[in-house]
């Protein structure tokens, strides 16, 4: 009886040792598989991220570099008084305490109008990636968007050498818009209010803090707008809410 036992325990350690040996083998083979992609999932992945030229327009007044730099842009557009500073779509725009990337306003107000926006992984929007320039214009507790529009207009007119009265904007005595009424009309679909501390397109200037919202000017677009319009036949110009045209005799 005693070998009998032996003889049993003898295998039931044998067949410990093989399921051992099974199990070791296992986890040194699991280890070899898996031990290199644990290691590579646990990496961080870096992706660089391109650092921006921040335009601080808190220091416009005590930079000397900004303060050139911002003259030479609006040199290029002629435009003296009517934008605080120029922004191009790869660079931040500071206002307060407020830092915000131009793209970002950029693509709220494509989204607004309907536009779809497309970005690539790494967040560059696709696919329009040229650079822009964008007027920035820092809205006053007096400001009101028509007045705003009037000054950037007669800005235009007066580096274009073209004479502008000053109550050119104003309805004619049968309180009819003046051609200049409805340029200002139309101007006011071609441009777009930011509520820089809210990150969020705005639409009511009236209600308003220091420091809270811009009027954006896309130079580009603007430009290419006034430029097309003959100011000598303002009288003949109609809008219809849509589209601005000139009248032509019969």
């Amino acid at each position: 009886m005693p070998k009998k036992n032996a003889a049993i325990s003898n295998k039931i350690a044998v067949i410990i040792i093989i399921c051992a040996v099974a199990a070791a083998g296992l986890f040194l083979m699991q280890r070899k598989l898996t031990g290199p992609v644990e290691k590579n999932l646990s990496e961080k992945v870096h992706v660089p991220i391109k650092s921006q030229t921040v335009i601080d327009y808190n220091n416009l007044k005590k930079d000397k570099e900004l303060q050139i730099l911002t003259q030479k842009r609006k040199t290029k557009y002629g435009v003296e008084k009517s934008v605080d500073i120029i922004v191009k779509s790869d660079e931040s725009l500071k206002i307060g305490d407020s830092i915000v990337p131009m793209q970002e306003i950029l693509d709220k107000i494509r989204i607004k109008s309907g536009d779809i926006v497309e970005k690539d992984i790494e967040g560059a929007t696709l696919p329009d990636d040229r650079i822009r320039a964008f007027g920035i214009y820092v809205v006053k507790p007096e400001d009101n968007i028509w007045n705003i529009h009037f000054k950037f207009l007669k800005d235009y007119c007066d580096h274009k050498g073209i004479a502008i009265a000053p109550l050119a904007d104003e309805p004619n005595r049968k309180g009819f818009s003046s051609g200049i009424g409805k340029i200002l009309k139309f101007s006011e679909k071609t441009v777009s209010i930011y509520n820089i501390k809210e990150r969020k397109i705005a639409v009511d200037l009236n209600l308003i803090y220091p420091l809270s919202k811009v009027v954006v000017y896309n130079m580009d677009r603007i430009f290419a707008l006034l430029d097309r319009i003959d100011y000598n036949n303002a009288k003949r110009i109609q809008f219809d809410g849509e589209t601005l045209w000139i009248t032509i005799d019969q």
